[in-house]
């Protein structure tokens, strides 16, 4: 694959364009710049059945009425099938109004295809509270195109999948700005390969237009942004066709040398947002503290310290004192200025039908805020009224609620630590190569990490990290990969190992060819998928929906009742009069507990207690190499009772080793390993794998000692592939078979007693045993074994310990799975089973009232991975294994399918934690503030006092969350120099 500018070909491997001078000569640069395609106007062809097809005159009104729509090109509608092929321009006209128009003609339509679905995730500004949350999702929801909306409220991010016929990201953008909240939007989905480049010496807006219009036109570039203030331009492109290199160059041509393009790399949006909410939030308290405070030590400082506080009593006019003045002054900029934001939400959320905080904030602060007015007016206009303010109260509990909020972003911000530490794995630069034809190093350039494209030769020296995904080329080295696997020891790499992106290398040079660049690399998918798991939700989040629900109307209902609970029966002098505090009258003191009732029971803490703790938990289980795709999973980790393991792969090594090969026939050797080659050779296998090596190296040992043997090797014709059992396949004339004893009964294969006993005595030492069948005879067979995992046995007596039942299902034979489950100390086994059998007998567990979790690692556990409640892959598994799995283990270590459900036990347990400390407050908050012990105590709660608790119980969810960066794997295993050592960490 090769790019041309100027009719000079560049190749993909980056051996060229670098090789060439940046600036040529002008008249040596040609280019041609197509017209710009607006991929919008590209048409698209749906296929429709439609029912009601009768006669000609059908077709002819189906064609007529959707002619008549402005964006549908063609029409064919064929009677007999009942179907018809509509192509259209998206831009103008989607299917769903194409669908409607047939129905409404009469004819319904059957068979309606998918539609397309995109995804956009954006990042949410001004959500309070998970009922701020609900009612997005909700809003989002109903709007039109929009098939599945999540709000994540601690993450404080939403991901849409929508309609891209429909709606786009900038209409869903304004309908979330027309509920009160902001938006800002972090991609498109269709950004896998992006890149952000300053542009310099562009000078006008036809310049512009020419660097649009080339980018618009290259090969392999998907998708443009250009910021024509700022002269930025962000690029989505087709790794296998283009890169960042060639982009920058083919700008620079374009302009004749005139234009430059340098990489911009623009800060982490989500650091970003962190740092501009916790200035903002610091920056109102300090604002708020700038007027409370004096507001604060005018009422409730210096009224106490006479005669320094006398002079507040100095009457300006009738009963209107400078101390009134003074704290009416100070407190307004706070109730109106600094708390906008609570009037702001207000509106919003009762426009949207809801409450959230903000509503309860306002009310509270408004009451106290204007009986105070009230109580100045009052005081301006009679020279014998005494009345208490409360304008302390209003300014304090803003002051308060702010502090609250800063704290908790500050701590907020901590929860996606992990997280940012995956990120800042790979370097900065790399060592990018040019070579020649023969492999020789002509140029060696340090470039940017994000320069690097598919195919491109980087050097790595001792001590520097492996910048991207890639192949060992030339070299030798060891390269410590425990920040991405978390295995402590580092691995020998040589020519045609993978190495990964992250890691370091230790000792020796080595060449790699990058072959995952950009969001394709390990790492970015680790970062992507721990992403996506903390925008999960998990179920038990529902409880905190459900509450939140009522929770604010109950709260305003509970306040009122605790405002008229104390003013009736004062009016009516129910209690006694030496209850009311001095200063205060019955109406006073009924306002202050209905306003300390609304503010300490703010639901803010509810809506944090599970993201966070799920946040931190992903983020932990990722950095040590277990990746939970979602809230979902670790809620279902927790009530594991069951765990079934593949033996294969899983328990054992999974490279397995033929320990003998016994004949059963007059043929040779040789000719026993040629038909056994032939037969296996297509198989994929591990036990096929290894019988191959060994089965090849004999042959070469055979041929060493005798006249070699030029005789082509034959081929297996009509390879079958038996799924658990074997192979089949023939080998010139002659039909063989490679498998277990259920395929030689199958194909009727007798098995002689001799047989039987070398299958019986290799068993009972778990090997597996092979035989190999010519035209229906056993011709011989081989024996294999497979080391098991020396952590496996720990592992399933630790699982033991936490109540968990372990289970191996093979499809192996069962005299080598009970021997294989001895050794493990695994009592229930299930062998000589299909893919599709695990599956069933997982269902079988499951009826049975188990909660059970299955891991595996091979394709064929993809069923039962899916079946199971909860399924673990192991990460050096197969792709299809990993993506089925609820869990990833990276290591491929058994050790942490404990620390998995470990982590999700202790995870749920500081869910239902936090749920205690948001509940708690309002349990023990809402009484106190009603006034149930000032009868008996005389102990009250002052609004400002409820708020500083309210900001209290979302901070101390918060904290509690964060004790989950300091879990520690439960069991530790460790393998040196052949000394296994178990440890159990507290």
């Amino acid at each position: 694959m090769s790019t041309n500018f100027g009719g000079k070909k560049i190749e993909l491997n980056g051996r060229d364009d670098l090789n060439r001078p940046l600036l040529e000569p002008r008249d040596s640069v040609t280019i041609t710049i197509p017209e710009p395609v607006d991929k919008l106007d590209r048409k698209r062809t749906v296929m429709l059945r439609i029912g009601n097809i009768k006669c000609a005159s059908c077709v002819t009104s189906i064609e007529s009425v959707l002619g008549e729509l402005r964006g549908v090109e063609s029409v064919s509608v064929s009677p007999i099938q009942g179907q018809a092929a509509i192509e259209y321009v998206p831009k103008l006209i989607n299917t769903k109004k194409i669908k409607e128009t047939i129905e409404d003609a009469g004819f319904p339509v059957t068979e309606f295809p998918e539609q397309e679905i995109a995804v956009c995730r954006l990042r949410i500004k001004g959500m309070a509270c998970t009922s701020c949350s609900e009612s997005l999702e909700r809003a989002l929801q109903l709007l039109d195109g929009v098939k599945k909306a999540v709000v994540g409220l601690a993450l404080e991010e939403a991901k849409v999948h929508f309609d891209p016929n429909v709606t786009d990201p900038d209409r869903i953008i304004e309908a979330i700005e027309d509920t009160g909240f902001g938006a800002d939007l972090i991609n498109s989905g269709n950004e896998a390969n992006k890149v952000h480049l300053k542009l310099d010496g562009v000078s006008s807006m036809e310049e512009m237009s020419t660097i649009q219009s080339y980018l618009e036109s290259a090969i392999g570039v998907n998708h443009i942004e250009i910021d024509l203030e700022e002269k930025k331009v962000a690029v989505s492109y087709d790794p296998d066709r283009t890169g960042p290199r060639y982009l920058l160059e083919g700008i620079h041509k374009v302009g004749h040398g005139s234009y430059k393009a340098s990489l911009y790399i623009p800060p982490r949006q989500r650091e970003a947002e962190q740092q501009h909410e916790i200035s903002m939030y610091r920056d109102q308290f300090l604002s708020s503290c700038l007027f409370s405070v004096p507001v604060f030590i005018f009422s409730m400082v210096l009224p106490m310290l006479p005669p320094f506080g006398n002079w507040l009593e100095y009457k300006i006019y009738n009963m209107f004192t400078v101390g009134l003045l003074l704290r009416w002054i100070l407190c307004t900029p706070v109730q109106f200025i600094v708390g906008r934001r609570f009037y702001t939400g207000s509106y919003h959320a009762l426009r949207r039908k809801s409450a959230n905080m903000d509503v309860l904030v306002a009310m509270g602060t408004n009451a106290a805020y204007f009986y105070s007015v009230y109580i100045a007016i009052k005081a301006l206009m009679s020279d014998t009224f005494e009345g208490q303010d409360f304008f302390e109260t209003s300014a304090m509990l803003i002051s308060f609620i702010l502090l609250g909020k800063y704290l908790e972003v500050v701590a907020k911000g901590k929860t996606s630590d992990a997280l940012a530490k995956l990120m800042d794995l790979a370097p900065d630069t790399a060592r990018l190569l040019t070579l020649d034809d023969d492999g020789n190093v002509v140029l060696e350039v340090e470039i940017s990490t994000q320069l690097i494209q598919r195919n491109d030769i980087i050097k790595i020296i001792p001590g520097e990290k492996v910048p991207v995904d890639g192949i060992v080329t030339d070299g030798q080295s060891y390269v410590n990969e425990s920040m991405i696997t978390g295995e402590a020891r580092p691995l020998a790499k040589k020519p045609g190992d993978k190495v990964i992106g992250g890691t370091m290398n230790e000792n020796g040079c080595l060449q790699i060819k990058a072959t995952h660049v950009g969001s394709e690399t390990a790492l970015s998918q680790i970062v992507q998928l721990v992403e996506a798991a903390q925008l999960a939700r998990a179920p038990v989040q529902k409880i905190a929906d459900q509450i939140s629900r009522f929770f604010v109307p109950a709260v305003v209902l509970c306040a009122l009742i605790t405002y008229l609970g104390w003013l009736i029966p004062g009016v009516i002098d129910f209690y006694p009069k030496h209850w009311i505090p001095k200063g205060m009258d019955k109406f006073e003191l009924a306002l202050q507990f209905g306003i300390s009732v609304l503010v300490v029971a703010c639901p803010c803490a509810l809506g944090l207690a599970t993201p966070t703790a799920v946040m931190v938990a992903t983020g932990k289980g990722a950095s040590l190499g277990v990746l939970i795709k979602g809230g979902n999973a670790l809620e279902k980790a927790h009530k594991v009772t069951a765990i079934v393991f593949d033996k294969t792969g899983t328990l054992t090594v999974g490279k397995p080793e033929v320990v003998s090969v016994m004949l059963f026939s007059s043929m040779s050797m040789e000719d026993f390993c040629d038909m056994a080659i032939a037969a296996e050779a297509n198989s994929e296998h591990p036990i096929a794998k290894a019988f191959l090596e060994h089965a090849r190296m004999l042959h070469q040992k055979i041929e060493s000692n005798n006249q070699p043997n030029n005789q082509h090797l034959k081929e297996a014709r009509d390879f079958e592939v038996h799924p658990g059992t074997g192979v089949s396949g023939k080998v010139g004339d002659k039909m063989v078979l490679v498998g277990n004893k259920r395929l030689m009964q199958t194909y009727n294969v007798i098995v002689d007693p001799e047989i039987e006993d070398y299958i019986s005595e290799n068993e009972q030492l778990a090997r597996t045993c092979v035989l190999v069948a010519i035209d229906g005879k056993v011709a011989g067979a081989f024996a294999v074994t497979d080391p098991v995992k020396p952590e496996a046995e720990q592992v399933i007596l630790y699982l033991r310990s936490m109540g968990i039942s372990s289970i191996m299902v093979t499809g192996d034979n069962w005299a080598t799975a009970t021997a294989i489950a001895k050794e493990v100390g695994i009592e229930k086994v299930i062998a000589e089973t299909d893919p599709v059998g695990k599956a069933d007998r997982i269902k079988e567990l499951q009826m049975n009232g188990l909660t059970v979790a299955m891991v595996g690692d091979g394709i064929n556990d993809s069923p039962a991975l899916v079946a199971a409640d909860v399924g673990m892959a192991i990460g050096a598994g197969t792709d299809v294994a990993i993506e089925a799995a609820d869990i990833v283990l990276i290591k491929s270590n058994l050790q942490d399918v404990v620390t998995a459900i470990d982590l999700s036990r202790k995870t749920i347990s500081r869910v239902w934690l936090n749920y205690v400390w948001a509940l708690g407050y309002n349990i023990l908050g809402v009484p106190v503030a009603a006034g149930i012990l000032y009868p008996f105590t005389g102990i009250r709660l002052p609004p400002w006092l409820a708020g500083a608790c309210m900001a209290a119980s979302s901070l101390s969810v918060v904290c509690s969350s964060l004790l989950l960066q300091f879990y520690r794997k439960p069991l530790v295993v460790q393998d040196t120099e052949g000394q296994i050592h178990y440890s159990i960490s507290t």
